[in-house]
């Protein structure tokens, strides 16, 4: 793996810390020391002023942009309220994952606590597949349902479209996904920051994001006399749990969506979230984002990718807290399925890449099986481009037709991609690092030699490397709670917001490597001897080595020896052996002066 030392302007870097070192959140003897290296973390996150550090550090609900800036949001909301206020039927329309499901959650509850009637409607997976159906639409119209209104799917939808306008329905489109060269459906309105002529602030809002904003607008114009920012919180519960599933960058009004979101999952009140929450080991503590990535986000989704979505919308509706325990234990089963079943297609894929040489030399890796569960070909997807550094699309054949989903690598716009050889296929969408689609079986392979052509004009060998970035030299001595402390006011870390990783040079391996499950390996390490920080020199921190344990053994550790680390900071809650530990990402033998690491990289 190749390690990127990261460098900040000297200059900026210094007068930053001069302002951040005046802030109260710094504390403690080390407030200096914690300043300068807050100061670096910020500028490589773009934040390069004190008023900017400030509204980073410390997130706030005022932070939020008003929702009127969202080009159709005012006729939506009119819209919205005139169905509210004249009892007409409204049907939410959501897609069937997380962000989806989570999406119509929050629509639904919104009109109902407005006075309003929302049924709703998540197609199924296989029978159904991704985005608006005209006979959906139609059956709601014979109904009586004369609005619709989409969230986390339709801006592609020009069929559903046509029928809503032909049933005499007026359809509302809320989304994030990219609009192809067509332009947008006919609709009522079109809430979509990614809109040709729309300027809203924050374009990277995931589908229940956009929901949000629409809430926020609604409960505004409709409950005026209520404290907005409480009812804005209880929602937010929801939107960040999107928002971080999603992997949207997590700045900017994702950021006070994902971080004030997190903070008020500590007080659960609703049944259906206290019981997901305690299925998952969660309840009555702080989360992380990685907590929700992987561990709350993953139960939501194996309802749509292993059964019916619905399961998710009844959890959060459910007044009873025996009954929503009862879903949310059914959830969690079938996340189990589904990692089962993950673990069958990952292996066959593996089997395949061994055997096959030219599809392991691809540029854009594109796989297919027969039968494979269409509900989990996304996350092995990901798999793929983790295991293989490669763009992937992973296919499920059944017979003459195909159903795939794609991942892709920095640097690599899939989308895009798709769209140079849109032909092929019979519906696609998505965006720059996840796509979805479907095509004839018997066009695969035209597929596959077409977009790994595409992947060779656009990519070097070099761009398939392993990278880890590294934002700071961080010697051992010089870790204290008080810089912990700093270093997790950057919380909650994801994409656009990745947890900052450091490296330490010529650290003593204090004991043998210790190896669990047969995957992790434990390291005890002190400090450099080049250290000069009195007792704290004698200190020994535990490094977690999460999937290291093969890297480990092959690398023959014995104790005395010298390593140079990268690794992130973190903190073990135990009660009694608790306290600041780090997670290694990775590590090699040690350069022979700390300033050789540097130069390596030159």
């Amino acid at each position: 793996m190749r390690w990127n030392v990261r460098q900040a302007p000297r200059d900026r870097a210094e007068a930053l810390a001069a302002e951040l070192s005046s802030l109260p959140l710094l504390t403690g003897k080390s407030s200096q020391g914690s300043a300068a290296l807050l100061s670096k973390l910020l500028l490589f996150r773009k934040v390069e002023t004190i008023e900017a550090a400030q509204n980073f550090l410390v997130p706030s609900i005022d932070h939020l942009h008003s929702p009127y800036l969202l080009t159709g949001m005012q006729a939506a909301v009119e819209r919205l309220d005139a169905a509210i206020e004249r009892k007409e039927g409204i049907l939410v329309y959501g897609d069937y994952d997380v962000d989806g499901t989570t999406a119509v959650v929050i629509l639904k509850t919104a009109i109902e606590l407005c006075g309003g009637a929302a049924d709703f409607h998540v197609p199924h997976r296989i029978r159904e597949g991704y985005d608006l159906r005209g006979d959906v639409i139609e059956r709601a119209a014979a109904a009586g349902i004369r609005l619709v209104i989409s969230v986390d799917a339709g801006t592609r939808a020009f069929a559903a479209a046509e029928s809503a306008r032909r049933a005499g329905v007026d359809l509302i489109i809320t989304d994030h996904h990219l609009p192809g060269a067509d332009g947008l459906p006919d609709a009522f309105a079109v809430v979509n920051p990614n809109q040709p002529g729309c300027e809203y602030p924050c374009k990277s809002l995931c589908g229940a994001g956009i929901a949000f904003k629409v809430a926020q607008a609604l409960l505004q114009k409709r409950l005026a006399h209520r404290d907005q920012k409480q009812l804005l919180l209880s929602f937010m519960k929801v939107a960040a749990i999107a928002t971080i599933a999603d992997s949207v960058p997590l700045v900017g009004e994702n950021r006070v969506i994902a971080s004030l979101g997190l903070n008020a999952l500590r007080i659960a009140v609703n049944p259906g979230l206290k019981a997901l929450l305690e299925v998952s080991q969660l309840g009555g503590k702080p989360l992380s984002s990685g907590e929700v990535a992987f561990r709350i986000a993953p139960r939501i989704n194996a309802a749509g990718r292993m059964d019916i979505a619905r399961d998710v919308i009844d959890l959060f509706s459910l007044k009873d807290a025996t009954l929503a325990r009862d879903i949310a234990l059914r959830l969690d089963k079938l996340n189990t399925d589904r990692q089962e079943e993950e673990r069958r297609i990952v292996q066959a894929i593996e089997q395949r890449m061994t055997d096959d040489t030219p599809l392991r030399e691809a540029f854009c890796t594109v796989i297919d099986g027969d039968g494979w569960h269409r509900g989990v070909i996304g996350i092995t997807a990901t798999r793929v481009v983790e295991r293989y550094g490669r763009p992937a699309l992973v296919i499920s054949v059944d017979g003459d037709e195909a159903h795939g989903s794609g991942r892709s690598i920095p640097g690599f716009h899939l989308l895009n991609a798709l769209e140079s050889c849109g032909k092929l296929f019979t519906r696609f969408g998505g965006h720059a690092h996840a796509v979805g689609f479907s095509l004839p079986s018997a066009r695969i392979p035209e597929l596959r030699l077409q977009l790994d052509t595409y992947a060779r004009a656009c990519l070097k060998i070099s761009d398939f490397e392993p990278a880890l970035n590294i934002d700071s030299e961080l010697p051992l001595d010089e870790i204290t709670p008080e810089l912990f402390d700093a270093v997790s006011r950057l919380e909650p870390f994801g994409a656009g917001n990745p947890e900052p990783v450091f490296v330490a040079t010529a650290v003593r391996l204090a004991a043998q490597p210790k190896i669990l499950k047969d995957k992790h390996a434990v390291l005890r390490l002190s400090p450099a001897e080049t250290s000069n920080a009195g007792w704290r020199r004698s200190l020994t921190y535990k490094a977690m080595g999460w999937r290291l344990a093969e890297k480990v053994s092959e690398s023959k550790l014995l104790a005395g020896d010298r390593l140079d680390i990268a690794f992130t900071l973190d903190h073990n809650e135990h009660p009694e052996f608790g306290g600041i530990e780090l997670s290694l990402r990775d590590f090699k033998a040690a350069a022979s002066t700390p300033s050789a690491l540097a130069a390596e990289q030159s």
